[in-house]
C-alpha cells in the first residue's frame, strides 16, 4: 500500500529501525496462580483514581502494591491498540483495577511517523490527566488516522527533510493533535514547548529500545508481572490476568 510504504520510510527518521508485526500477533498463555485478594482503596477514592509516575515518564494506574502488574507498550495511532482501548481498558478497570488486584502502566512505543508528536503531547500533562487524555486520543483515533491517509507523498517528503522535532510538531499540527490538546486546556506555547522537548524525545527513543530488548515486536504488547502476553487483544490479556490470580 503506497501510504504504508511512505509512512515506513518516514518512521526510520523518527525512531530506530524496528521489525514490527502488524500491530500485534495472536497466541495464548497457560499457567495458574492462587487467587489474589482484593484490596481496599484509600478513603474517598477508587483505585482507578490512584495514578503515579514511574520510571522515566511512564504512568501507572491502580494499587501501587497490586500483586498483578500489567504493562502495555502501545502506539496511540495503532488501530489494534485503539481496539483494545475500546474493548479492554474499561473491563480491566472495572473488574480488576478497582478491586486492587491489578495495576496498569502504559508505555508509549513509537511505530508510526505521527507517534512521536502524539506521545510528546500526551505525556506533557499532569500525571492525573495522563489516562483521561490517552483515553480521549484513542476515542478520536479514527478521525486522526483519516487525516493521515489524506496526506500526499509530497507532504511526507517535505516532512522527511525536517529535523526530528520539527517532524513531530508538523505531524501533530497537520493531524489535529495540537488543536485537540488546546481544546483540553493546553496553551499554544505549552504545546510548542512539549513538541520541542529533545529530552523527552530521547526518553521515548530509549523506551523504544528497552521495549525491543524485552521482546516487544508489535503494538499493543502486554506484560503481566514481566511475562509477555502472546496476543494483542482483551481476550488474550484477560486469561493471563486470571492465570496470575485475578478473579
Amino acid at each position: 500500500m503506497r501510504l504504508i510504504k511512505t509512512l515506513a520510510a518516514l518512521l526510520t527518521l523518527l525512531v530506530a529501525p524496528l521489525a514490527l508485526s502488524a500491530c500485534g500477533e495472536d497466541a495464548a498463555n497457560n499457567s495458574t496462580a492462587a487467587p489474589v485478594a482484593a484490596a481496599k482503596p484509600p478513603a474517598g477514592k477508587q483505585w482507578t483514581d490512584v495514578v503515579v509516575s514511574t520510571g522515566e515518564g511512564w504512568v501507572r494506574q491502580g494499587n501501587p502494591d497490586a500483586p498483578i502488574k500489567v504493562i502495555e507498550y502501545g502506539s496511540r495511532s495503532c488501530p489494534v491498540c485503539g481496539a483494545f482501548a475500546a474493548t479492554g481498558v474499561e473491563p480491566m478497570r472495572e473488574k480488576y483495577i478497582k478491586t486492587g488486584q491489578v495495576s496498569y502502566e502504559f508505555r508509549d512505543f513509537l511505530v508510526h511517523p505521527q507517534d512521536l508528536g502524539i506521545a510528546l503531547l500526551g505525556r506533557c500533562v499532569p500525571t492525573e490527566a495522563f489516562f483521561p487524555i490517552l483515553d480521549q486520543m484513542y476515542a478520536n483515533q479514527t478521525a486522526f488516522n483519516d487525516k493521515a491517509t489524506q496526506m500526499t507523498e509530497d507532504m511526507y517528503r517535505q516532512i522527511q527533510a525536517m529535523n526530528r522535532q520539527d517532524q513531530a510538531s508538523t505531524m501533530a499540527q497537520l493531524l489535529g493533535y495540537t488543536d485537540f490538546m488546546m481544546q483540553r486546556g493546553m496553551t499554544a506555547d505549552k504545546a510548542k514547548a512539549c513538541l520541542a522537548d529533545t529530552g523527552a524525545t530521547e526518553r521515548l527513543s530509549k523506551q523504544l529500545v528497552e521495549g525491543q530488548q524485552k521482546g516487544v515486536d508489535g503494538t499493543p504488547t502486554f506484560f503481566v508481572n514481566d511475562v509477555k502476553v502472546e496476543g494483542p487483544r482483551w481476550i488474550d490479556l484477560e486469561p493471563a490476568l486470571k492465570a496470575a490470580g485475578a478473579h
